[in-house]
């Protein structure tokens, strides 16, 4: 799967997609550590075996076409100009699917996506930082597209957009606009 029409100076213009892997946010974090891809590498992946969320939970990526992936970017700057950084987020993705699919989705802070009360979506963000200066952005999506059964401590809270909505997302297009509109942003 590679992104096809980026209109980006870096982000995602090295992209790495694996049809499964423990986690993308953890794979980022090994390239970071072993200094093996440059600022805006993105990772995507069919399946998690051990994806996670926010305070430690566990993210469910057990089915092929569900959007799954984290990216870096190298930075130097105040860490309070990362406010709302992942709001900031959040919007793009709730804009991309009202302009591409023409659904309203909502945001319930500080980082999940939602359609009437259950999520269909989560942004994980995590930074490095030294001395109040954000050295590096390390950001993974997860967006619950076609999976239709849930195991039974989530069932009730969470949902897909097959499940609501009866469409297919076009993953690579989806990202793809991610991050154009992402990277115009920063």
């Amino acid at each position: 799967m590679k992104l096809k029409n980026l209109k980006t100076n870096f982000l995602g213009r090295n992209n790495i997609f694996y049809k499964e892997i423990d986690s993308t946010q953890s794979e980022v974090w090994r390239l970071i550590e072993n200094n093996s891809a440059p600022s805006g590498t993105l990772v995507m992946a069919d399946i998690q075996t051990n994806a996670r969320g926010t305070h430690g939970r566990v993210w469910h990526t057990d089915e092929i076409n569900n959007i799954a992936f984290s990216f870096f970017i190298n930075m130097n700057c105040n860490i309070k100009e990362l406010d709302g950084m992942t709001l900031d987020i959040a919007k793009i993705i709730v804009e991309i699917f009202k302009d591409m699919y023409g659904i309203n989705l909502d945001i319930k802070l500080p980082n999940d996506i939602v359609f009437g009360g259950k999520k269909i979506g989560g942004i994980l963000t995590e930074t490095k930082v030294c001395k109040e200066i954000v050295k590096l952005l390390v950001v993974g999506v997860g967006i619950n597209t076609v999976k239709e059964s849930f195991s039974e401590d989530i069932k009730d809270i969470a949902t897909s957009i097959k499940s609501e909505f009866g469409i297919d997302v076009d993953v690579v297009k989806f990202i793809t606009e991610f991050c154009n509109r992402f990277e115009k942003n920063l």
